[in-house]
Order: C-alpha cells, then sequence, then structure tokens
C-alpha cells in the first residue's frame, strides 16, 4: 500500500469550503431561496491569520470573529477592500470607540446600553473629524432564553429597537441569534422559526428599516438555519475545523 501524502491546509479549507458552499445551495434551493442570497461568514476565532489568507484566496469575503484586539489585529494585517470583517461576539462597551467603523457589521448589538455606547463613540469621533457615517448593525436576541446566551428577550425587542432606531449613527439592518447546542439541529428549528417571525412582526410594527438580514445558523444547524430565513450564517468549524481552545 502506498502511503499518500497528508492533504495541505490549503487543500483541506478548500474541500470544506467546498463541501460547505454545496450545503448552503441545497438548503436555499429546497425551501425556493437563491444560494446567493445567503451571505457564507468565516468564523476565523483563535485562527492564524494565515487561514484567512487562504479562504479569501478561495473566494471568502467575509470573516467572523469574537473579540475585539483579536479581530483588530487582523484586520489591521489584512483587509484588502473587497473583504468585510464582521463582529460577531459580545461586545464591552469599553471597547465602542475601537469598533466602531472597524466592521463592515457588528452582529452583537444585545442591549439598548450597547447600543448608547457605539452611539456615544460615534458623536465623539465625530466631534474630532465631522462624519456621517452609520455603522450597520444587528440586533442580538435571545430567543431560546438559555441564561449562558447574551441578547435581548423576544418580548422587549420592538421597544428597545424603536430607540436604537433613533441613534444617528447606527444602521439597523436586522436580527441576530445564537441557537442552543444540541445533537439534532431540528431540534432548533423552532428557534430559527421565532427569530423570523419576530423580524416580520417588527416591519410591521417598527418599520423605519428593512429588516433584512437575519444571521442565524453556525456549522452544526446552518442548513436547517437557511430553511428558516437566514441571510447570514456563522460557520466556522466547518470550514477551518476545531476551535484551538484558550
Amino acid at each position: 500500500m502506498i502511503n499518500q501524502p497528508p492533504i495541505s491546509q490549503e487543500a483541506l479549507i478548500a474541500e470544506n469550503i467546498a463541501r460547505v458552499r454545496a450545503r448552503i445551495a441545497e438548503s436555499a434551493q429546497r425551501v425556493g431561496r437563491a444560494p446567493q442570497d445567503v451571505t457564507l461568514v468565516a468564523v476565523s476565532k483563535t485562527k492564524p491569520l494565515d487561514y484567512v489568507k487562504i479562504a479569501y484566496n478561495l473566494g471568502i469575503r467575509d470573516f467572523g470573529e469574537n473579540r475585539v484586539q483579536e479581530a483588530l489585529e487582523k484586520r489591521a494585517a489584512f483587509c484588502p477592500s473587497d473583504l468585510h470583517w464582521h463582529m460577531i461576539g459580545h461586545l464591552q462597551t469599553n471597547k465602542a470607540q475601537k469598533v466602531f467603523g472597524s466592521f463592515s457589521c457588528i452582529h452583537s448589538i444585545d442591549s439598548l446600553h450597547v447600543a448608547e455606547a457605539l452611539q456615544r463613540a460615534a458623536e465623539k469621533k465625530s466631534q474630532a473629524a465631522p462624519m456621517d457615517m452609520r455603522q450597520p448593525v444587528l440586533l442580538q436576541v435571545n430567543v431560546s432564553g438559555e441564561a449562558s446566551k447574551e441578547g435581548m428577550t423576544p418580548e422587549e425587542t420592538p421597544a428597545i429597537a424603536r430607540q436604537i432606531l433613533a441613534f444617528s449613527h447606527l444602521d439597523v439592518q436586522g436580527l441576530m441569534t445564537v441557537a442552543p447546542l444540541v445533537d439534532d439541529p431540528e431540534t432548533v428549528r423552532p428557534v430559527f422559526r421565532s427569530l423570523r417571525q419576530l423580524r416580520d412582526r417588527l416591519r410591521d410594527e417598527v418599520g423605519d428599516v428593512s429588516w433584512d438580514q437575519l444571521s442565524m445558523g453556525m456549522t452544526d444547524d446552518y442548513a436547517v438555519a437557511i430553511e428558516e430565513g437566514a441571510t447570514i450564517v456563522r460557520v466556522g468549524r466547518a470550514i477551518f475545523g476545531e476551535r484551538v481552545k484558550q
């Protein structure tokens, strides 16, 4: 038997991306959606910048990070004009100054407090150099009610959304949620369905913005999330392999 040479990291990531894209297409087409309407955010947290560059060269243009400092370091080192960095992790208010304007989208506006901190950061920057920039953001909703999850409750979201929509430097584009970790992704289908239904309710009751974006679904459940209306899926392990524990 001839020993095969080990597969290169680039080849492995290429295979993974192809597999994920194929599954996105299958899931979208299953419910009559166009695959191109789903944005794949490759979650690169804890992964070396070389992995990001490999994925970028393979056609990935959206990358998600959880930790502000790690994200900013990667962004400073590698940020072609067509690359989009997403902040998907919990945002501490003392990091608002660093975060505002540094990401194509902040998915994790999980409270009015965080939104206020970003608005203040923007106003402070505007005093130093007048600007009319609006930071794209998503409101994080804790649909499952898990104590370990960040996010506003579905019940309080409409009232908080109305207040955030008044902030001149924030551009609310939709909602985000993190589903519970389960063995069977069908178990969390109701979570994704509930977020979509909340989005529809906000369109009717709050208006003002399109509420187009639904960021939901990760490695273990993104296929189900797409079937329930996800426009953004956040996939890390299925692209880059197991996460490095820190």
